[in-house]
Order: C-alpha cells, then sequence, then structure tokens
C-alpha cells in the first residue's frame, strides 16, 4: 500500500477536527456533468498503521456530516459525533485500533461542494444549477479523497441508511479498495412508498415562496418548506409503538384541548421542535439534492471478481428500510457467492435504531472487524 505513517495523517493519534481538501481534477458525474473543481470536508479519529491496513471510512446519512465521533470542531470546542455510542477509543469502532475517516458527502451543506456552494465558473453560487448527484457520485468523491490521503485498501466501508447506500456502493464500484461491508438499517433500492415521502418533502420545500427557484440567500433560506420536509421525514424514521410510548395522546401543556389550530399535542410540539432544530444546520437544496440521489440508487453486487465480506443489518421496527429489503441484500449477495453475515436487532427506535442502538449493534459490528482483521492478516501471510 501506498499509506505509511508519512502519509498525511500517519501518525495522528487523536480527532483532526475539521478538514478540508480540493480534489486533484475534475470529478465526472454519473449523469453527465463535469464538476471541475471539488472540496471535501473531512474529519479523521485514531492513527493510520503504517502499512495502512486499519483504515475504517464511515459513511454518513442524509443529515448528517463528518463529525463522527468526539473532537474539537471548527472553533476548536470539543462536542460529540453523530454515532458517538460506536465510534470513539474503546468502543465497536475502536479508535485506539483503527483510522476512522468521515467525509461530508458530496452535495452536502456541511463543508463538501455542493449546491450552496459558489460555482468558480460564474463565481454564484450554484443553487438549482448544481448537476443532480448519485449515491455513486459520492462514493467516487470520497475514493478520490483516498487517493489523496494515500489510503489505497480499506479494512472496512460502514454505514447507515444512506451512509449504508454508500457502503454498497464501494462495494460494486470498487471491491478492490474494501475488505468489508457494514450496511445498517439500508436497503438495495427504495420502494415507491419512501419514494413517495421523499417526493411529499421535496414538494414542500418547492412550494414555499422564500424557495425562489432555488435562489435564495443562505439566511433566507424556506424555512417553512424545509421544516415540513424534516417533519415528515423524522415521522419515517420513528416507529409506531415508539411514538405510542413517547407521545400516546398526551397534551402539552394543557389539560384540555384548545379548539384552535394549534399545536396541542406532544407529538405534534415534538415535531415542530424538531423541524426548527433542523432548518438551524441544513440546507433546502441539499435536502432536494440527498432525496433524489437516494431515490436514483438501484444497486447489483458485482457480477464477478474477489468480493468484500458484507455484514448486512436490520431492525425489527424500522418500517422505513424493513428487514425484507435487507434480506434482499442477503439474497443478491450470497447468489454471488459472497461471504455475509445477517443479523436483525430487536429494537423499538423505528430507522433510527441504527443510531440509537449502540449495545446490540456495536457488539455485531465489533465482532465483525474483528474478523476482518484476523482474516487480513492471514491472507497477507499467505501472499508472502
Amino acid at each position: 500500500m501506498a499509506a505509511s505513517t508519512d502519509a498525511p495523517h500517519g501518525g495522528l493519534a487523536a480527532a483532526s477536527g475539521p478538514l478540508r481538501l480540493t480534489l486533484d481534477g475534475p470529478l465526472r458525474l454519473v449523469g453527465g456533468a463535469i464538476l471541475e473543481s471539488v472540496e471535501v470536508a473531512y474529519e479523521t479519529f485514531g492513527t493510520l498503521a503504517g502499512d495502512g491496513s486499519n483504515a475504517v471510512l464511515v459513511c454518513h446519512a442524509l443529515s448528517g456530516d463528518a463529525h463522527v465521533a468526539t473532537g474539537p470542531d471548527a472553533e476548536g470546542r470539543v462536542r460529540p459525533g453523530w454515532w458517538n455510542g460506536m465510534v470513539g477509543p474503546g468502543l465497536p469502532i475502536d479508535t485506539t485500533r483503527y483510522f476512522v475517516i468521515c467525509a461530508n458527502v458530496l452535495g452536502g451543506c456541511l463543508g463538501t461542494t455542493g449546491p450552496g456552494s459558489f460555482d468558480p465558473a460564474t463565481g454564484q453560487r450554484w443553487g438549482l444549477r448544481f448537476p443532480l448527484l448519485t449515491i455513486e457520485d459520492m462514493v467516487d468523491a470520497q475514493v478520490r479523497l483516498l487517493d489523496a490521503l494515500g489510503i489505497d485498501t480499506l479494512l472496512a466501508v460502514v454505514g447507515g441508511s444512506m451512509g449504508g447506500m454508500q457502503a454498497l456502493a464501494f462495494a460494486s464500484h470498487y471491491p478492490q479498495r474494501v475488505r468489508s461491508i457494514v450496511a445498517a438499517a439500508s436497503t438495495a433500492r427504495l420502494g415507491a412508498q419512501s419514494i413517495a415521502f421523499n417526493e411529499v418533502g421535496r414538494a414542500a420545500i418547492l412550494a414555499d415562496p422564500a424557495f425562489q427557484g432555488g435562489g435564495y440567500a443562505p439566511d433566507e433560506q424556506p424555512r417553512d418548506g424545509l421544516a415540513i420536509a424534516r417533519m415528515i421525514g423524522h415521522i419515517t424514521y420513528l416507529s409506531e409503538g415508539g411514538m405510542r410510548e413517547k407521545f400516546g395522546r398526551r397534551l402539552r401543556d394543557r389539560e384540555d384541548h384548545a379548539f384552535e389550530f394549534v399545536s396541542e399535542f406532544e407529538v405534534e410540539s415534538y415535531l415542530a421542535h424538531q423541524g426548527r432544530k433542523f432548518v438551524e444546520r441544513f440546507d433546502a437544496n441539499t435536502y432536494l439534492y440527498m432525496t433524489k440521489a437516494m431515490d436514483y440508487f438501484d444497486w447489483a453486487p458485482p457480477a464477478s471478481g474477489d468480493l468484500p465480506r458484507f455484514l448486512v443489518l436490520s431492525f425489527t421496527s424500522d418500517w422505513l428500510f424493513p428487514t425484507a429489503q435487507a434480506r434482499e441484500i442477503v439474497r443478491q449477495l450470497l447468489a454471488r457467492g459472497a461471504d455475509v453475515s445477517f443479523a436483525e436487532v430487536e429494537s423499538p427506535y423505528g430507522h433510527d435504531a441504527f443510531l440509537l442502538e449502540c449495545e446490540q449493534q456495536g457488539a455485531l459490528i465489533g465482532a465483525f472487524l474483528e474478523r476482518s482483521c484476523a482474516l487480513s492478516r492471514l491472507t497477507e501471510r499467505r501472499a508472502s
């Protein structure tokens, strides 16, 4: 491998904090468009081994970012990551053993080039002139990042939800560059119901008068439309049983109905709060592009050659990407002769379980990575 302790992050023993890298040369997209300049925001955690054998790429879900584990933010303040129970010292994805890379996806609004970035040809923000993306385009950008970091082969690519789609796409398009794949709460393709939810969310954004054809100023984005889109999406992330237990029909701050069109049930207030929070940190155009990329995703494993090992996880109460869809991934992989492990994790948390069920899920992922390390060492000994 080209990676060594002299590579850009060789010897780094802690979280890197936010980093940015401009890819070398243009990036051609699946749809045919070419981005002449792409900047990728990423973070690293842990120490890259001298032979580069311990690198793990973690891919985030729709609204995530590069900050997967505890570390410094742009102001130098230490803050938790979005997968804080899974990635860190002594955790299942153990940053005392593995060198973890996490990048904000292409098309994002949290540091990587996307519709809110400036088009170098015009000096104006891209807006809806930004080309439509695919999950495969996101993976291509991450592979170019790995090239820049001097990492030829990954021990694993790990992701949940849209991150799991990226992990599967990595296995199909770059099987020679990864030894193992973890796809949690994910799917090979969205069904009609999931596409329908995405379309309703996009329609709410497009219908907001503040959208202005995607040309809104950053501080004047379509807040109402984006908040509604998030509320719709958030419902799909929860389970009926979990919502019943958490909210029931309880009223908030009152003993009787208001007989007005106001938020009076606890679940209404909760969704409104989630919408308001989301608007403060995410961009409406990026939401359009991310959901469309998920709609386009239609995965098949590579037809031949050496396949990575796979761990596919589903969760009992996830009705957005249910266990039946995870089993379909497994079926396709077995038909290709792949080494596949599968588990359905008991959880009341719906689709969000991949973020919350760190103990059960972590035991499975931790053991899978351990096994991948052992097999990798065995393969290298036999080759030498």
